[in-house]
């Protein structure tokens, strides 16, 4: 053993407002990244717990999150095994519209 432990384990002995500002760092960080796979790690999951959401394994996640091209289902698939929510919206010069049909 070489002494190191996982940083889920840490953190357990966190008081319930460090946790809650660890989760609000977190999720603002992840409002600044641009890439799944950013997403990903600013959201403290790793590939192998995503995969475990996903249901397939973990070389899987590795290739879509680093795709930059996939079919929106697939995207809602893996927003949402990251505790997001997809919305689709097309942004004009004057307006933008959320496109429904893609709920």
């Amino acid at each position: 053993m070489t002494g190191r432990r996982p940083f889920s384990e840490l953190k357990k002995g966190w008081s319930s407002e460090r946790q809650a500002r660890n989760k609000a760092r977190k999720a603002e960080l992840a409002a600044h990244y641009s890439t799944l796979e950013e997403l990903r790690i600013a959201l403290g999951l790793s590939q192998e717990e995503l995969a475990q959401r996903l249901d397939v394994q973990q070389p899987a996640v590795s290739k879509l999150t680093s795709r930059s091209d996939m079919k929106i289902s697939t995207l809602r698939d893996l927003i949402e095994a990251m505790g997001g929510e997809l919305h689709v919206t097309a942004k004009f010069r004057d307006r933008s519209v959320e496109l429904a049909n893609f709920d």
